[in-house]
C-alpha cells in the first residue's frame, strides 16, 4: 500500500507528492496548466503495478496532462506493461493526455510487448511535456558554417 507524504511548503504549481510502494518510490509534481508529472524510481512488478496506476491516477479529477517518468526504473516486469495498458484505457477513459519516458528496462520489455509502438514513450521529459501539450515537436535547425 502507498504512503503518501508531502514536502513543504512549495508553490501550488510545483507541489511534490511522494509514496513508497514495495521496491518503488513515486512522486508527483504539479506544472500548470493542469498537468502531473510523476516519477518512479526502483523496480515495478507484480507487488506494486497496481499501485503504479492508482498513484499516477489520483489526482485524475484535476488533472488532463500526465507524464509518467520511469527513466529511472531499474527493473520493470510483464506486470509493469499490463500496469502501463491499464493507464492508457483509463486515460483514454478520463480524458486524460498521457506520455512516458523509458528507461532501459522499460525500453527492453516495450520491445518484446510494444513493438509497434502503440504505446505513447519519448526520449526525456521535456518531449514529453510537448506531447501532451499538444505543441508540435522541436526540429533540428541547420546552420551553416562559416569558412
Amino acid at each position: 500500500m502507498s504512503t503518501p507524504t508531502q514536502d513543504a511548503p512549495t508553490p501550488p504549481e510545483s507541489l511534490i507528492v511522494r509514496a513508497e510502494s514495495h521496491s518503488a518510490h513515486f512522486a508527483t509534481r504539479s506544472l500548470p496548466p493542469n498537468t502531473a508529472v510523476v516519477t518512479v524510481h526502483g523496480e515495478i512488478d507484480a507487488a506494486n503495478a497496481e499501485a503504479l496506476v492508482d498513484y499516477a491516477l489520483r489526482h485524475g479529477d484535476r488533472i488532463n496532462r500526465l507524464v509518467l517518468d520511469l527513466s529511472d526504473v531499474d527493473f520493470f516486469g510483464t506486470s509493469g506493461f499490463s500496469a502501463l495498458r491499464t493507464l492508457n484505457v483509463r486515460c483514454a477513459g478520463e480524458s486524460i493526455a498521457w506520455a512516458s519516458v523509458p528507461s532501459p528496462a522499460v525500453t527492453r520489455l516495450l520491445q518484446i510487448c510494444d513493438p509497434d509502438s502503440l504505446l505513447p514513450f519519448f526520449g526525456d521529459v521535456d518531449t514529453a511535456l510537448s506531447a501532451v501539450q499538444g505543441e508540435p515537436p522541436r526540429l533540428l535547425q541547420l546552420v551553416s558554417q562559416s569558412r
